[in-house]
């Protein structure tokens, strides 16, 4: 069962439900699954994915999540520890008859790399007929676009992935989401979690210069206005630390109320 860290919504308030099914990098340092965040709200029709990793599925089912109620997944950007489980959560609808539409909403370029991922994987697999409509959404840098009753604001990110990669701000429940994604640091994050009420990090290394990721010392380095920040993505280098001052750390089945 995923664990409960303490509850955090205002009294009176809804809270929006987090689970970290995966919190891992794209090595399964620490043996975790890959990027995979489940957003729950009474607002939304269906639970929304942040991110759906090559091991989503696995992961999802071992935090007791259904895939087969996932309404939309927001991705961050096309590499496969972030976008690699999508062939396999929609095969997984079309064999479990499935017949809700199901969104998937990521940067310019998520519809032509989806389809080859797909014929990579399964051949023949992205032109079949489905019992359910499969809609593929652009989240554009610069605009906000409404996703599954979500406000998805989408900033760019510093992390070449062969289409643009994004930092989201997102709004469900009357609260505010940050996630960076995998990104080196940009100023855009200090926009993007401005006053969040969560800010979801990727702290990929302490201190060491990793080309296109964020270490720990770039997030406490600068001027962060979210009320929380949780980190994850995490190298084996930050899960040997102890957790650091004023950051929460992820792990697998964790969830959290914002």
């Amino acid at each position: 069962m995923p664990e409960t860290a303490p509850e955090t919504a205002a009294p009176g308030t809804a809270p929006v439900s987090v689970t970290f099914a995966g919190s891992g990098d794209a090595f399964g340092s620490g043996g975790r699954f890959q990027a995979c965040i489940h957003l729950q709200h009474e607002a939304l029709a269906a639970p929304v994915l942040l991110d759906c990793g090559a091991t989503s599925l696995t992961a999802l089912r071992r935090a007791n999540l259904d895939p087969g109620e996932i309404g939309a997944v927001l991705v961050s950007h096309l590499h496969g520890d972030h976008f690699g489980g999508l062939p396999f959560l929609i095969l997984d609808g079309q064999f479990s008859r499935r017949t809700a539409p199901l969104t998937i909403a990521g940067p310019p370029g998520t519809q032509p790399r989806l389809a080859t991922a797909m014929e990579c994987l399964f051949p023949g697999s992205s032109q079949v007929d489905r019992r359910f409509e499969l809609r593929v959404v652009e989240l554009v840098p610069g605009q906000t676009t409404n996703v599954a009753g979500i406000a998805a604001q989408a900033f760019a990110a510093s992390h070449p992935s062969g289409a643009p990669a994004l930092i989201l701000r997102l709004a469900v429940g009357g609260k505010v989401i940050a996630y960076t994604g995998d990104t080196a640091w940009t100023p855009a994050i200090t926009e993007a979690s401005h006053h969040a009420d969560l800010l979801i990090a990727e702290a990929y290394y302490w201190d060491k210069p990793v080309p296109h990721h964020l270490r720990h010392t770039d997030l406490t380095g600068h001027e962060l206005t979210a009320r929380r920040i949780v980190l994850t993505h995490m190298s084996a280098d930050m899960l040997a630390r102890e957790p650091p001052p004023g950051h929460e750390t992820a792990h697998d089945g964790l969830t959290i109320t914002v």
